[in-house]
């Protein structure tokens, strides 16, 4: 157990820190990333496409493997079809993302830094994961 705790540390660790200095963690970067046809700012591109590289390359090593490094079994999703809750929560959170210039892992790790945006962000996302929760439970015994 304390193998995994560490492991999630350090990975978390590095992930914020690759957040901030990709920029990641600032709102207004992110916006100016997505103003195409404004003051459009390229640079998050590289930092998405090194993280898009990083990913799969992992998922390829991942995917023929067994166990975790950490001995757990491995638990890749494997549904590939696209359905509606697909393209609505992902029409959600890039209309989420659009407006408020954070997306969850960024607005965790800004939150940490006091971000009066952040926190305002992250308990409006946590609403809605509740939200969500609720409605699915009620639809769920219907």
């Amino acid at each position: 157990m304390q193998k995994h705790i560490i492991s999630a540390l350090l990975v978390g660790l590095i992930f914020g820190v690759g957040l901030i200095l990709g920029g990641m963690t600032n709102p207004a970067k992110v916006i100016g990333f997505l103003d195409l046809f404004g003051n459009w700012d390229p640079s998050l591109a590289f930092v998405m496409g090194g993280a898009i590289s990083v990913g799969l390359l992992a998922f390829r090593i991942a995917g023929g493997r067994p166990t975790s490094l950490l001995g757990e079994p491995m638990r890749i999703p494997t549904r590939k079809d696209i359905d509606t809750r697909l393209v609505l929560g992902s029409l959600v959170f890039g209309a989420g993302w659009g407006l408020a210039g954070f997306c969850p892992g960024p607005a965790l790790v800004a939150l940490g830094t006091g971000s009066l945006k952040a926190t305002i962000f992250v308990a409006s996302m946590l609403t809605g994961m509740a939200l969500f929760e609720l409605v699915e439970r009620s639809r769920r015994k219907a």
